[in-house]
This record gives structure tokens, sequence and C-alpha cells, in this order.
């Protein structure tokens, strides 16, 4: 099964994959998408709260940008793989654009072929961000549009959708959840 859990910040999403991910087994990818390059004070009290969140067992991986190729590595290895988040994945191939312009339309196009042909069961977590009002400046209107279609895109070949807010799941697509 292929879920897509998504929500605003702070909305309880990546809880919620971590709980649908331990129903798998113990044998489980946790694929980190955040850049080490990027980390403020801020962002690294982020990443230690998800460390501790989840089960130390998990395999972590670490990968900021070649998504797609990380699932084939991952694909019928583990009982299940977590993906925590595509959001930050996208801001890392469009920053990488300044040295490749085709960065993001190259590593998007490889996520979704290998997330469609994907036999483990995946949960990835994604941001809702396009719920408020139109950001300024380009990169930014660019990253809610990009996040936006990556969303739309994703949700068509997952089995289950799921909306969080204030900590609650919402049922998009695909079966209900249980307990």
């Amino acid at each position: 099964m292929k879920q897509l859990i998504f929500g605003g910040a702070r909305s309880g999403k990546s809880r919620l994959a971590e709980q649908l991910t331990l129903a798998h087994g113990d044998h489980i990818a946790y694929i980190a998408t955040a850049d080490k390059r990027f980390h403020d004070n801020e962002m690294k009290a982020r990443v230690r709260h998800h460390r501790q969140q989840r089960p130390r067992h998990w395999h972590t991986i670490e990968q900021p940008r070649q998504l797609g190729s990380c699932l084939r590595e991952c694909d019928q290895r583990f009982d299940a793989i977590m993906v925590d988040c595509l959001t930050l994945w996208l801001t890392n191939c469009l920053m990488a654009e300044e040295q490749d312009a085709e960065a993001w339309v190259s590593e998007k196009q490889d996520f979704l072929s290998a997330l469609d042909a994907l036999q483990t069961p995946i949960i990835m977590v994604s941001n809702e961000v396009g719920m408020g009002i139109v950001p300024l400046g380009e990169l930014n209107r660019r990253f809610v549009d990009e996040a936006g279609f990556l969303n739309q895109a994703t949700a068509r070949i997952s089995d289950r959708c799921v909306f969080t807010a204030a900590g609650l799941p919402l049922v998009l697509k695909g079966p209900a959840l249980t307990a």
C-alpha cells in the first residue's frame, strides 16, 4: 500500500505516519530528506525531535535529493518505507537548480516512476502549503505551486491519502484508518 499523509506544520502528520509504519513490522527504512547544509538551530531542533519520536531500530537513510533511486534500492529489502518529507525534498531539488536547471523536473519524474513501480509498502509525509495567501517572491510562489503539483501526482499513485489538522486524520482517499 502506498500512503500519503499531508497537512500543515505541526498538524500531527509525522506522528500518524510513524504509527501507520509501525503496523508493517520492525525492519523499516526511514528516509529523511532534510539537507544538513540548510540546518539552522531551529531545524536542528526539529531533526532531534523527529529522531527521538521514531523507533531507534529503524534504518535511517539521509537522502536529500535522489529519492527515486533511494526507493528503488530499498524496494523489497524492508517491511515498509517511510519518507519524511516530500516538501523538504522539493526544496532541496529547487535549490539545486542553481547548478542544474533540470534538477527538479528530472528528480520528480524519477521519484514518481519509482513510486509507481514500488512493491514495498510506503508511507510518505508532505506539507500542505497552498491554503494560505499567495506568497511574495518568484521562488516562494514556485515552491507553493510545485508542492501542490507534487502532492497531486503523489496522491494519484497512492492507495490512501490522509489530510491531518490539529492531530486529527481525515481520510480523503482509500480505506478508513483502524483504531
